[in-house]
């Protein structure tokens, strides 16, 4: 079930296509944890170049998925509404399964620390239930 669809979701962060990568939130507890989708079209630009005869998901822009669900998260407390998320660090990356055009790609996030405007959190992107990557980061709140 759908709790933000993809409106909802630019009410909270500044990212607009074609560099929005989150289309809906499945379950949100504000500055805690996230569960929302991405859904991988076909027609995404990065296909073209990326592979042209052997289509393949950047795995930059896995990572900003899981970067952007995070910020959704964290924006979504009262206190940080109107700010940005940005990268601090990434640590632990890891690409375990490609991820190909009509994937749906489902994003977890849990915020393991956050202080002050500086968070730490762990990401699991997945297709099915295969793991597509894996990652920890640090972020901003600007």
């Amino acid at each position: 079930m759908t709790l933000l669809n993809k409106e909802d979701i630019k009410k909270i962060i500044p990212h607009r296509e074609p560099f929005l990568l989150i289309d809906e939130v499945l379950d949100l507890v504000p500055g805690k944890k996230i569960t929302a989708i991405k859904y991988v079209k076909e027609e995404e630009y990065y296909f073209k170049g990326h592979f042209p005869s052997n289509p393949i998901m950047p795995g930059v822009l896995i990572l900003e998925a899981i970067a952007q669900a995070g910020a959704i998260s964290v924006l979504s407390l009262e206190e940080n509404k109107g700010k940005i998320v940005l990268f601090a660090g990434i640590d632990k990356a890891r690409f375990k399964k490609i991820v190909k055009p009509s994937d749906k790609l489902y994003i977890e996030v849990e915020i393991t620390d956050f202080r002050r405007n500086i968070g730490k959190a762990k990401g699991t992107a997945k297709v099915l239930n295969d793991i597509a990557c894996v990652a920890e980061s640090l972020f901003a709140v600007a």
